[in-house]
């Protein structure tokens, strides 16, 4: 797997690198603020870019939204700070498919980055116990998520992957993306 890592912490940057090149993959550039990621990820063509969403000249979300009109296939991991649920939204909205907080493990990092090339979508637990909390406070005559939609996020906030849902609840992996794919969808309407 070949990834481009965006954060304009250097030493950060550093020691991402190093994890994930003894983890037997390639990180073919490193980028420093926002508008540096852009052209990297154009120029070099990884299959995932790890971003972080505060950064300068231009923002990791208006990076990811550029990067993923250019180019549909390379793929956005967030790697961020924050946690709350108007930037992940916004992340999402503009094409991100990963999202993990800085305080992950670099297990959870490597496994979310995997996932991604994969074509999956994959966040951090805590994120999803928001969702499931943001869905409990919608205000409508119907639930915002269906019984297996709040089943499909409660097992990935407690730290299940897509693969571990799926065999536990004998349906595909594509399935359980497709379900947490509408889950996205759902939250990014009612949390915006």
């Amino acid at each position: 797997m070949r990834i481009l890592l965006a954060d304009d912490h250097q030493i950060l940057r550093e020691g991402i690198r190093r994890a994930f090149e003894a983890a037997g993959e390639t990180v073919v550039a490193e980028a420093e603020n926002g508008e540096e990621a852009v052209t990297l990820a154009l120029d070099r063509r990884p299959d995932v870019v790890v971003m972080d969403l505060s950064m300068p000249v231009l923002d990791g979300v208006e990076a990811t939204r550029r990067i993923r009109e250019a180019d549909p296939f390379i793929r956005v991991a967030v790697l961020t700070m924050h946690d709350d649920l108007d930037t992940t939204r916004r992340a999402l909205e503009a094409g991100a498919t990963g999202y993990l907080t800085k305080g992950s493990s670099f297990s959870d990092v490597l496994e979310t980055v995997r996932l991604v090339a994969e074509g999956e979508t994959a966040l951090s637990p805590k994120l999803a116990v928001a969702m499931l909390r943001a869905g409990d406070r919608a205000s409508t005559d119907e639930p915002l998520l269906s019984p297996r939609h709040v089943e499909i996020l409660q097992m990935i906030a407690d730290g299940a992957t897509t693969k571990q849902v799926a065999r536990a609840l004998e349906i595909s992996q594509k399935t359980v993306h497709n379900h947490l794919n509408t889950v996205y969808r759902l939250s990014l309407i009612h949390i915006s």
